[in-house]
């Protein structure tokens, strides 16, 4: 029923009510994925100005809810911040941060520690749990401001593509069926989905291609960036990102990339 039918029915059932104070709204429950724990310490971002020119450097995380049969599934991924590819994920039926540790873990023995370290202030990331993981591969944590979705853009866009091209075509009744169904997806999308702002590489291309020569695909505006080979896992690689990430903007660090405009 629209507004105006909602008011006769009501009149019709001794209730006076005019249609401006009609109100529809749909009830079910609303995951929020991004509350913040008042007792959680909150990182700053440090990301503000900083290129991102080689797999490793930037990793990022979210977390968004899929709609079962019944109750919800969390989802939560981690990508590289350079090639988009995503490293590792996991569902759960509760946004509890042992799955993102879980998967937080696997990404770092899979493929080793970021510099840098990325996520909104959601509560599982901002747990002791979590945080002490990153702590103890001296990894460099920062945090979106509130509110700041453009913060942890590649995340929401992988989002989008997961729900649009697989979660809601096939619909998923079970948690089984949800994770057969995302497996598959994330080969594809690592494997076989190409991305313009990758010069129409795939993020398994663009990442293992990097991190092997250093050399940097032709992005959206049509410049080619040359990057340095990788630094090694050690503390020189955290130390750099450390300067990169507390920069201030406009000021640049010693000559570590090249940028050129192509015809």
């Amino acid at each position: 029923m629209g507004a105006r039918m909602l008011r006769d029915q009501l009149n019709r059932e001794s209730c006076t009510v005019g249609r401006k104070h009609v109100g529809i709204e749909a009830l079910y429950r609303k995951p929020g994925t991004s509350k913040k724990h008042p007792g959680h310490e909150i990182y700053p971002y440090l990301l503000r100005s900083v290129p991102v020119v080689r797999p490793n450097q930037v990793r990022s995380t979210d977390m968004t809810y899929i709609r079962l049969a019944r109750g919800f599934a969390y989802l939560v991924a981690f990508i590289d911040g350079y090639s988009r590819r995503v490293l590792s994920w996991r569902i759960s039926h509760s946004m509890e941060a042992v799955g993102c540790v879980n998967g937080l873990e696997e990404a770092v023995r899979t493929q080793g520690k970021p510099e840098i370290f990325k996520s909104d202030q959601g509560s599982p990331f901002t747990s002791e749990a979590f945080t002490d993981v990153l702590k103890r591969e001296g990894v460099v944590i920062t945090m979106d401001g509130r509110g700041r979705a453009f913060d942890n853009i590649f995340v929401e866009r992988l989002w989008r593509s997961v729900k649009h091209e697989d979660v809601y075509l096939k619909g998923s009744a079970s948690m089984a069926e949800l994770m057969v169904g995302l497996a598959a997806y994330f080969a594809f999308y690592n494997s076989e989905r190409p991305y313009q702002s990758l010069g129409q590489q795939t993020p398994e291309v663009v990442y293992q291609t990097a991190r092997g020569s250093g050399v940097v695909i032709v992005d959206k505006f049509a410049r080619v960036v040359e990057a340095p080979p990788l630094h090694s896992t050690g503390d020189s690689s955290t130390a750099e990102a450390r300067s990169d990430a507390t920069a201030k903007p406009g000021q640049r660090r010693p000559a570590a990339s090249k940028v050129e405009c192509a015809a």
